[in-house]
């Protein structure tokens, strides 16, 4: 299963739809967003795309209210998780938060396979030693909306646990 990871959309519409769109196009079935979507109207041409998407809110949080509202008016397409997601994905154990230095402790305990993060608005996925002598991925797809850094997003493939860092053009 291949995943479209963003993060930091800060209110641009655009490029979350474009990242996206191209995530799609790249045959993703899923979208997590890990936070500073902002306005729930922000979404809307993301979901246009028809992949299912997973959010939380992030330490800008905008109108939580019109998020659940949004999210329950999409027939379950958009679900909204709040501060955190904990996730079952292609068979991996995926949990999302917002901050990049909450997602290195997720990482570091080694309950997940894959710990999605944004906040730091720079892009990384890397594989990271837990305590139980195995490894977990971190993922942070940096700031889809090109915030005090590139715009980014990342793909990633669940089955081979590989994850590519794409940009876009502004």
């Amino acid at each position: 299963m291949k995943i479209c990871i963003v993060s930091d959309s800060h209110d641009r519409a655009d490029p979350l739809a474009r990242a996206v769109a191209e995530a799609k196009a790249l045959a993703a079935e899923v979208v997590i967003h890990c936070g500073d979507l902002i306005g729930a109207q922000t979404i809307k041409p993301a979901l246009a795309s028809g992949l299912p998407v997973h959010a939380i809110h992030g330490n800008n949080l905008g109108d939580a209210q019109a998020m659940h509202f949004q999210s329950r008016m999409s027939n379950g397409q958009l679900q909204y998780h709040g501060a955190e997601a904990r996730l079952e994905l292609g068979g991996r154990r995926i949990i999302v938060t917002h901050y990049d230095h909450l997602g290195y402790a997720l990482a570091c305990t080694g309950d997940w396979d894959v710990v999605c993060c944004g906040h730091s608005h720079k892009a990384e996925a890397r594989a990271v030693r837990n305590v139980k002598g195995t490894a977990t991925w971190l993922v942070n797809p940096g700031t889809v909306a090109g915030l005090a850094g590139p715009c980014t997003w990342v793909l990633g493939d669940l089955a081979t646990l590989a994850f590519e860092v794409h940009s876009l053009s502004l």
